[in-house]
């Protein structure tokens, strides 16, 4: 504190004035007075030290606080038990896995009235086929391409295509195709053929060794010789084994199909 400032008080003398008189009134004057006021000090405030007690501020709720504590404390087991949940391998009943976990019941519980966090556990990645489909980003869909034929050339035929067919195994030849081409004698066949309908039959016999031309190129072939009443334009049929000599490629988007030699 800022001692107080001490005022001090001029000592101020005054005189009554004088008259001269005669002397006869001498004996009646009375002596001067004389007056003075004596100085006065204000009092000094003394500095006054007192030391502050060390105050620690108090929670306004307390109970509130410990609340919220337990409550944080609360979730972040509960996240702890979805991250073990999500690694879990149910190699045991699920019965027996509540029982060796007793200590999660109440968050099981949580976790079963929460459908959203349940959901969100369910998700499962998938790939990019799946996710192709669903976000119906497949490729535009297109129209048959029609059937694979490949000419072929015999002399004493003016025009004849073959059919090629991956999923025959053989090549396939009419009993009156063989007659008109003058081909060698047949051998005697060791094979039943089933067809589409079910059906089963023995062929007539085999042709080896056919000479069949394609552009400027002839491929050697073995034909199963039927008797059958064939499609006049597309009489053979041509299986795998003779795309695999002639090393076919096929474009289904094009449409074409390739003999590479």
């Amino acid at each position: 504190p800022t001692p107080s400032k001490v005022v001090k008080q001029g000592t101020e003398a005054t005189k009554d004035p004088v008259q001269t008189t005669s002397p006869q009134s001498t004996a009646h004057v009375q002596p001067p007075v004389t007056r003075s006021e004596t100085p006065v000090s204000e009092p000094i405030a003394a500095p006054v030290s007192a030391s502050m007690p060390n105050l620690k501020p108090s929670i306004p709720y307390p109970p509130r606080r410990d609340d919220e504590r337990r409550r944080e404390q609360t979730n972040e087991q509960i996240e702890k038990f979805y991250e073990i949940f999500k690694d879990m391998s149910f190699e045991i009943s699920f019965t027996d896995a509540l029982i060796l976990m007793p200590k999660f019941a109440s968050t099981l519980k949580a976790l079963i009235g929460n459908k959203e966090k349940l959901s969100e556990m369910a998700r499962t990645p998938m790939n990019e086929h799946f996710s192709a489909v669903i976000l119906n980003k497949l490729p535009k869909k297109l129209g048959d391409p029609g059937k694979f034929l490949i000419p072929c050339e015999f002399s004493e035929m003016d025009e004849c295509l073959a059919l090629a067919d991956l999923g025959a195994s053989i090549n396939l030849m009419p009993l009156s195709v063989w007659k008109e081409l003058s081909l060698p004698e047949l051998t005697p066949p060791c094979m039943t053929l089933e067809i589409a309908d079910r059906s089963v039959f023995k062929p007539i016999g085999i042709a080896k060794d056919v000479k069949v031309k394609v552009g400027m190129f002839h491929f050697p072939a073995d034909f199963v010789v039927v008797d059958f009443e064939p499609e006049p334009r597309v009489p053979l049929i041509l299986g795998m084994c003779f795309l695999k000599i002639g090393r076919a490629l096929i474009d289904v988007h094009k449409g074409e199909l390739t003999l590479r030699i």
